[in-house]
Order: structure tokens, then sequence, then C-alpha cells
């Protein structure tokens, strides 16, 4: 169902600034970086190429746009899945709260919740 734990978001006022600090001052280094409208970017970071596990640098002011009650304040972290139709249906069938199963332009995710109401998101990685 979840093979890995795969990018941690971090929140942050500004997207340049960051990558600037985890790739000069912690020598990380760029993994992806794509625009995602006029405004925004998806910028993950990694210790290095080929990390299972990446930081993605989000705006906080863009996430909040998009759901006005997230919590910006701390990361937020992405499991990976290689089927997301199976692991919705089982977490689903296991009693596990899921939001609704997103078909996005840049992949399919959803969003589940642990037993003390943390919210989680898994994405299918292709």
């Amino acid at each position: 169902m979840i093979h890995k734990i795969g990018k941690i978001t971090i929140y942050v006022n500004n997207q340049e600034e960051a990558k600037r600090f985890w790739c000069d001052q912690l020598e990380f280094v760029v993994t992806f970086e794509q625009q995602m409208g006029p405004e925004l970017k998806w910028i993950e970071v990694a210790p290095r190429i080929g990390a299972e596990t990446t930081f993605v640098l989000y705006d906080k002011k863009a996430m909040l746009a998009q759901k006005a009650d997230a919590n910006v304040s701390h990361p937020s972290i992405i499991l990976s899945t290689t089927d997301i139709a199976t692991a919705y249906e089982k977490m689903k069938s296991k009693g596990v709260e899921v939001g609704p199963l997103m078909q996005m332009p840049y992949g399919s995710m959803f969003s589940f919740k642990d037993i003390e109401g943390n919210t989680y998101l898994l994405r299918e990685d292709k």
C-alpha cells in the first residue's frame, strides 16, 4: 500500500530564499522544479540526487489560498504509493478517515487522518 515517505512539505514565506538556504548553506540540490502558475513553483530539494525523501518548499500564502484552514506552522508529510486507487479503497475499508481522491494535472492524491486527527497526504508515484 504505502512504500515510502516521499515528501515533506515545508511551508515558506519566500520559495527562492528558502531554496537558496537549503542549497547554498546546507548543500542540498534541487531535485525538481516546475512552475505551477504565474506566482507559484513546485520546488523539491534533497541532500543528493536520488534521495528517497525530498523537502517540498511550498509558499505559505498559496497554501492558505487553496485551503484556508491549512496548518502552515509545521511541515506536512506526503507518503507515496504506486497504486493510488487500491490504496484509497484499502484504507477506506480499514476504517481510515480519507478525503476525496483527487486527480490533479501533477498527480493523483488524497488526504487521510491518523487516530489523533493529524492529516497526511498519499500521492501516487509513477
